[in-house]
């Protein structure tokens, strides 16, 4: 999953093991899907947030936070 304000997504890498073989990994970003209120609007909006995410939109609000996204081209559900 990808978050929607900072762009955060799944990075790849390998696994070591003890003999040094190498599989291939990923490393998935702390991706939650929160609910909030938007007052322009009158409803409550889903985003799927990082936690990184979370905290910019407890920084700058939740007003800027939806212009962001919609701004990078993505859709406030």
């Amino acid at each position: 999953m990808r978050c929607q304000l900072t762009g955060r997504e799944p990075s790849f890498g390998k696994r070591v093991s003890h003999s040094h073989v190498r599989t291939s990994r990923r490393w998935d970003p702390n991706v939650q899907v929160r609910r909030y209120w938007l007052p322009s609007e009158g409803r409550h909006v889903r985003l799927r947030l990082s936690a990184k995410g979370i905290r910019t939109v407890d920084r700058i609000g939740v007003e800027a936070a939806v212009a962001r996204v919609r701004t990078q081209g993505g859709t406030v559900g």
